[in-house]
């Protein structure tokens, strides 16, 4: 297996190999390739940072393996003993492959959603709007850690339903800001970024690129955000009043300008 330089300073490599081979184990042929995307590909991975994975597969899955893939998956996504949380989406190539939009994942597993899954909910296919960015990062990205290079499995994905991908997610996104308010501010910053530069940047890159375009006042709140990404856990972080009290501000000052471009 092939390891990503920022992956191995990460300490994670043990925890990507035991991925693949669960891949491989679960998968076997059908796995056309598992590749990097998010923080690994994007400036390296940060305290809070998920490793994040992209299995593309020729078919889509049974739920025999889609049981079996997922029973793995809980065994080895964790935050404790030096590991890391996982956040794995499994992509059937016949799915995007001519690209349309909204493309379809075949399964998706994330540490969010792991009281479901002990409560016996299975991942099945469903619409995900959000694969049009993993899929510009996993191709700019360029880390397989096995299988062909991705330019040779996966269709670039237009700017448009770039851009499309990152707006439909603001609504849900932001009934989480009062509870989860480091990560909204900077997801809202990247979406801005990505919607002006049809990039996909990572969050701490996205900030430093918004921290430039927001007025003064709005600034401490996004700056705070950053250095929290950039430094601490998410056990580790602590938001004053006054700070909490201008999330909002900022975040509507930056959806203001979302607008502004998406009607171009």
């Amino acid at each position: 297996m092939r390891v990503s330089p920022l992956a191995v300073h990460s300490g994670a490599v043990d925890q990507l190999r035991e991925i693949v081979r669960i891949v491989d184990a679960v998968l076997g042929s059908a796995a056309v390739g598992v590749y990097l995307h998010g923080s690994s590909v994007l400036g390296g991975l940060r305290p809070a940072s998920d490793l994040d994975l992209m299995v593309i597969t020729r078919r889509t899955m049974s739920d025999r393996e889609r049981a079996e893939l997922l029973g793995r998956l809980l065994a080895v996504s964790r935050s404790t003993d030096g590991m890391r949380p996982v956040e794995l989406v499994v992509v059937a190539r016949p799915e995007v492959c001519p690209w349309r939009f909204p493309p379809t994942g075949d399964f998706l597993y994330g540490e969010w959603l792991r009281s479901k899954f002990e409560n016996g909910v299975v991942p099945e296919p469903e619409p995900m709007p959000d694969l049009a960015l993993l899929i510009s990062m996993v191709l700019a990205g360029n880390r397989p850690l096995v299988g062909p290079p991705p330019s040779e499995v996966l269709d670039p994905v237009p700017h448009e339903d770039l851009v499309r991908a990152s707006v439909e997610g603001i609504p849900a996104l932001l009934d989480d800001l009062d509870d989860d308010t480091r990560n909204v501010v900077l997801t809202v910053a990247r979406i801005w970024a990505t919607v002006a530069t049809g990039m996909v940047m990572s969050k701490d890159q996205a900030a430093s690129w918004a921290l430039a375009e927001l007025p003064s006042t709005d600034r401490p709140v996004l700056e705070y955000a950053r250095r929290l990404y950039v430094e601490c856990r998410y056990s580790e972080e602590a938001w004053s009043d006054e700070l909490k009290a201008q999330a909002r501000p900022c975040v509507d000052q930056m959806l203001v300008a979302i607008e502004r471009l998406s009607a171009q």
